[in-house]
């Protein structure tokens, strides 16, 4: 479209100049077929763009990809097997994370240009041939960037062209049924979007596309529609966390498959999904510390001012993400009373603790989040180091503490330090058999809660640090 408005109708700029000034009727008649032709090829061009890019629409989440999910939605229809294709990718990051490149160096006031250029569109026709799959977010991407460039070129065509620099002009004829379109479109696949990272993604690009506007001196034509766009993401991201948190708290520890110790699916669908997220809202920041969601403000808040995300839609996510995290720990504290004794209860919040935190670890997030389950994981250890010893060595921990509360309450004569004196509280031949039978007994207790850490444990570096403490 570019080539024939520069090299076949630029040249008769000057015939439509004199149009303009001698007939103005025909001027207007020549302008209305111009846009009538323009209007109908590019919603044309779009809505095919847009039904070739959906087929190639991988689509990772469905309406049962939810954090806390019985056991038996992630089982083939022929197996009792757990499909691992099912544990969580609609979860993880990853490489997704890509789409918003080209993206950062424009927030930190680097080449615009250069930044769109990092990822170009998705080219349909050449996707389909190799067989390529990819989520929406980048779909999404593809077809805004066209939008805008198209934008861009009939703002400016337009201007040189017919002259015309009013609220009037004929850019809103040609793109209104084109802008209505895409938006129509966005609508209908969110419907059905169960996708929060796509979401969150989403947004960020919508935000990231608002400053190119503004650069290219578009906005007043765009950015009212990217603000309807920005509005159509956040009531559908805040039902697909409420479905999340629903999903935990109404949990059932026997549906979701509790009453083993090892590390659950659960835990590790909730430390990638909050990952996810904070690694989303930060992205471009030095450090994931603590969250925030700058640039994540509804449309309407003034981002100049320091206290703009107070009551908006990024403040919302945020307190979504901290009511996920008590009911998680409560959902953990569920699983675990399904165990019948104590120590295993300790075992299993230790191995689920200790997977949240190494996934966080592992994608370098930090924070509240973090700080919160490690609290509890050192909790945990010394209830299970106190457990394991208490039957190994129950005698003995039982007789100085029966001592020692024995002690504090005597008031019995007291030696010149104003202490007990030893004989009126032990009993000497007691001691002496604890003493002989620890000596004898305490190298094979050592060893077998060696070897309780090591089958209880699944990581390594988790059981050294127990044993540490006992």
């Amino acid at each position: 479209i570019r080539m024939i408005q520069t090299h076949a109708l630029l040249k008769y700029e000057y015939l439509v100049d004199f149009l303009l000034v001698s007939s103005p009727t025909i001027h207007i008649e020549v302008r209305d077929v111009y846009v009538e032709s323009m209007s109908k090829t590019l919603h044309t061009l779009f809505r095919t763009y847009h039904k070739q890019l959906l087929t190639l629409d991988m689509r990772l989440a469905t309406r049962v990809d939810l954090i806390a999910v019985e056991e038996g939605a992630l089982r083939d229809a022929f197996s009792t097997k757990v499909n691992m294709r099912k544990r969580g990718d609609a979860f993880v990051l990853g490489d997704r994370a890509k789409v918003l490149d080209g993206t950062i160096s424009t927030e930190s006031g680097g080449d615009e240009n250069a930044a769109a250029a990092s990822l170009p569109p998705i080219n349909a026709h050449l996707a389909s041939m190799n067989g390529e799959k990819y989520s929406y977010e980048m779909i999404f991407r593809s077809i805004i960037s066209h939008l805008i460039d198209a934008a861009t070129n009939e703002y400016i065509f337009a201007r040189q062209f017919f002259k015309e620099y009013g609220q009037n002009d004929c850019w809103e004829a040609i793109f209104g049924k084109t802008l209505s379109l895409v938006l129509e479109q966005l609508e209908n696949y969110l419907f059905n979007c169960h996708d929060a990272i796509a979401i969150l993604l989403m947004i960020k690009l919508t935000h990231s596309f608002k400053r190119t506007v503004k650069a290219r001196r578009i906005d007043k034509v765009m950015e009212p529609f990217l603000d309807r766009v920005a509005n159509l993401f956040w009531p559908r991201l805040k039902m697909v966390m409420d479905a999340h948190l629903r999903s935990i708290r109404g949990a059932n520890a026997k549906k979701v498959g509790g009453g083993d110790i090892h590390p659950h699916l659960v835990s590790r669908r909730y430390a990638e999904f909050t990952c996810s997220i904070l690694l989303i809202l930060n992205r471009g920041r030095n450090n994931v510390g603590e969250s925030n969601a700058e640039g994540l403000a509804t449309p309407s808040v003034n981002q100049n001012d320091n206290s703009s995300y107070r009551g908006s839609a990024g403040d919302m996510l945020m307190n979504d993400l901290d009511v996920m995290l008590e009911e998680m720990v409560l959902l953990l504290k569920r699983l675990a009373d399904v165990h019948a004794t104590n120590i295993k209860r300790n075992v299993f919040m230790i191995n689920n603790l200790d997977q949240i935190i190494t996934i966080f670890k592992e994608r370098r997030v930090s924070g509240k989040e973090l700080n919160r389950f490690s609290e509890l994981l050192v909790q945990q250890r010394e209830l299970f180091v106190e457990e394991e010893l208490l039957q190994t060595f129950s005698k003995m921990i039982a007789f100085v503490q029966q001592t020692e509360a024995h002690m504090s309450r005597i008031s019995a004569p007291r030696s010149a330090r104003g202490v007990a004196a030893p004989a009126d509280v032990v009993n000497p031949d007691v001691v002496e058999s604890l003493v002989r039978e620890f000596a004898s007994n305490w190298k094979a207790g050592i060893e077998q809660i060696n070897r309780n850490v090591l089958s209880y444990f699944s990581n390594f570096r988790n059981g050294m640090e127990i044993l540490k403490q006992v």
